[in-house]
């Protein structure tokens, strides 16, 4: 019994608050291009997440994105290939997953790297996203987070469709949180 509460105790003291990101207020999106200079813009309209304040004061971001409601920009074609086998395969893998590495509050504000683990098609690699510098002082309350990265879809089992589309995606998010919530 005294294990369990030692562990329970571990566990409530690593995240001593959570903000919730706003699904409202932000937007979490791709970029790719097409091998005849077309860009496809996707976005992910359902997901959750949240960046939550660790004990130690430093920060992590956590977010779950669905591949199943995932959209391509004014294409029906692309946004049923994406959610597909060859893509995403979003009936054996209904997520995509970021945990970040903690980091100072002040990133936010002044910006620069996010390291986190990234899990697409179950596989999960080490990845960095650019926080840009904040136009505000109390960013993802008063303006968006915004932050951008490129992966190589390859790396990721994302491997079909290598003649039309390019291995480069760009990720894109504006995020601002829930008005009320903890962090």
């Amino acid at each position: 019994m005294a294990v369990a509460m030692c562990l329970l105790a571990a566990l409530l003291s690593f995240a001593a608050s959570a903000a919730r990101i706003d699904p409202g207020a932000s937007n979490i999106g791709f970029t790719l291009k097409t091998r005849w200079g077309k860009n496809l813009v996707g976005h992910f309209p359902q997901y959750e997440g949240e960046i939550a304040t660790l004990a130690d004061g430093r920060r992590q971001v956590r977010l779950r994105l669905s591949t199943r409601a995932v959209e391509i920009q004014d294409s029906e074609t692309y946004t049923r290939l994406t959610r597909g086998e060859g893509f995403f395969d979003a009936d054996r893998f209904p997520l995509v997953e970021f945990v970040s590495d903690s980091y100072p509050e002040s990133l936010t504000r002044q910006g620069g790297r996010l390291g986190g683990l990234l899990t697409i098609r179950g596989i999960q690699r080490r990845e960095v996203f650019i926080i840009r510098p904040a136009v505000c002082a109390h960013p993802g309350v008063e303006c968006d987070v915004v932050a951008s990265g490129s992966v190589d879809r390859g790396q990721y089992g994302v491997d079909r469709w290598s003649i039309a589309l390019s291995s480069r995606v760009v990720f894109t998010m504006r995020v601002r949180t829930v008005a009320g919530s903890d962090a």
